[in-house]
């Protein structure tokens, strides 16, 4: 277990569960935090143990956002130094959302503003059916940028839109209707069903996930066409082609786990 003062990292069987520990400020994040946890996503993904990455919360809130006194030195910031700022919030988006490993958050409680983007920057999210979401940054005079190219990808322009305008509050349920969570359980039920899609995930080739989530992700941003199809066809051509894929087959053709399967 490694120990640092916003969150701790458990790492057992493959997984690792990074876990914020600020209940009493909501866990909200300012720039330490951001990036503490860039690095340590950093870290994981280089880390050839680590096979499954889990985001979790301790008390009521999973993460409010950005914490009050934050706010107040930004508030205080020029454009430089807000732009500065700004691309450390991006940078721990980006880093999650591209790590080669599979993500899942538990999302035990609220999450408000960039809590929404970490909750979207996940692969599979697991929330408690009385877990509320809210992007409110329109509610002070801002917007939801650095985290907006996952919230949109969660939920689609036209929802996305909707909630980044209003700011209002949604429920888990409608959450789970606008795509941003991918699955509604009871509070105490939320992380042991995170560690069972961990279990499935473990189960599966690393580099095909890693290569699911390059697909999924080029897809998005390319028109349905005769090029689209050639990449896509390349793409599983190459992983068939793969040590990995080749044990795969092997594995299956010989009634046998493979070689990732942990016996």
């Amino acid at each position: 277990m490694t120990t640092s003062a916003p969150f701790i990292t458990e790492i057992a069987g493959g997984i690792a569960t990074v876990t914020l520990t600020r209940p009493d400020a909501h866990n909200a994040f300012d720039d330490d935090l951001v990036a503490r946890l860039t690095r340590e996503f950093q870290g994981l993904s280089r880390d050839t143990v680590v096979r499954v990455v889990i985001l979790a919360s301790t008390g009521r809130s999973f993460c409010a956002g950005a914490d009050i006194s934050w706010m107040k030195r930004m508030a205080e910031f020029g454009q430089e130094e807000n732009l500065e700022d700004a691309k450390g919030l991006a940078g721990l988006m980006f880093t999650l959302a591209s790590l080669r490993k599979p993500t899942i958050a538990a999302v035990q409680g609220a999450a408000f503003g960039g809590g929404v983007g970490l909750v979207a920057a996940c692969d599979i999210a697991i929330a408690a059916e009385e877990a509320q979401f809210a992007l409110t940054e329109v509610k002070l005079g801002i917007l939801p940028a650095a985290i907006g190219p996952y919230i949109i990808s969660a939920m689609g322009p036209r929802q996305a839109t909707r909630y980044m305008l209003t700011g209002e509050r949604f429920d888990s349920a409608r959450a789970l209707d606008l795509g941003l969570v991918t699955e509604v359980t009871e509070k105490d039920n939320v992380l042991p069903r995170a560690k069972e899609f961990a279990g499935m995930l473990l189960e599966n080739g690393p580099r095909a996930m890693a290569e699911v989530k390059n697909l999924v992700r080029y897809v998005i941003g390319h028109e349905h066409n005769e090029a689209l199809m050639a990449q896509t066809a390349g793409h599983i051509a190459r992983v068939r082609a793969s040590s990995e894929g080749r044990e795969g087959l092997a594995a299956f053709l010989e009634k046998r786990k493979p070689n990732w399967v942990r016996k």
